[in-house]
């Protein structure tokens, strides 16, 4: 995920670490099998932390040794652990680390996102990977004109969009419906997610002429709450069309998510 080098950057060096002020909590197969309010934040990268987990805090009998071999890494030696409840059995789902050189993370485990059903800050269910503390995230009507074309071929037009400013990406433009050209869109299946506006309720491809671009549009219908003025509105990639702001081109952004 590299960083947009005209928008503000991320700032946190790797290895990293700060405790969480949160109850952390993840299920697999209907049973809570971490739930810690000792949780460290750790940057393995500069864009996002992950959870390092106190093993204390983790039901001792769901964790299960791997056969793998140990893994060295810039935070100390990490063993490999499965999960298992029932018949439901994850694979590697963490890397345990006996011994740290780093203060604070040795006797805790670090887990693979997916290998759990679901994970929670306090009571609110987080998506993708934890929120990073550093990272603002702020949505702000406009009364300025958005253009949005792909091929010379006007796609939406709008004089109210909503702006979500986010650290280290493009500013994203969020339209309204009706200032949409849906003749052009087609619906895809496809689904994403995000641990700041939360899972997408529809995704569109645009068709001009006989050639269809994939997935240029989302919107998120039931946003996280902190983002509820983009609910029910439409964006699009920046990187994938070309938009005009009160009249002037943007320029697309040098990286890509």
């Amino acid at each position: 995920m590299p960083e947009y080098p005209d928008y503000p950057a991320f700032n946190v060096p790797v290895n990293h670490v700060q405790p969480v002020p949160r109850r952390i909590r993840a299920v697999l197969a209907g049973r809570t099998v971490i739930d810690t309010t000792r949780a460290r934040y750790v940057w393995e990268v500069p864009y996002y932390p992950q959870f390092h987990i106190p093993l204390d805090d983790v039901a001792a009998d769901a964790l299960v040794p791997d056969d793998g071999p140990v893994e060295e890494t810039s935070r100390g030696p990490a063993r490999s652990f499965g999960l298992r409840v029932g018949e439901q059995e994850r694979p590697g789902a963490a890397r345990v680390l006996d011994q740290s050189p780093i203060a604070g993370l040795s006797g805790t485990a670090r887990f693979t996102w997916d290998a759990l059903d679901a994970w929670f800050e306090e009571d609110e269910q987080v998506f993708v990977h934890p929120r990073n503390p550093y990272v603002r995230v702020d949505a702000l009507r406009s009364s300025r004109t958005l253009r949005v074309e792909r091929e010379g071929v006007v796609l939406a037009e709008s004089t109210s969009p909503v702006l979500v400013f986010e650290t280290g990406l493009p500013t994203r433009y969020y339209l309204d419906r009706t200032d949409v050209d849906f003749a052009r869109l087609v619906p895809s299946d496809t689904v994403t997610a995000c641990p700041y506006k939360g899972t997408t309720s529809g995704y569109w491809s645009a068709r001009i002429g006989d050639r269809t671009h994939p997935d240029l549009a989302w919107a998120y219908d039931f946003p996280t709450r902190q983002l509820l003025p983009i609910a029910g509105l439409v964006a699009f990639y920046n990187e994938r069309v070309d938009l005009f702001l009160d009249g002037h081109e943007l320029p697309r952004p040098k990286g890509r998510r």
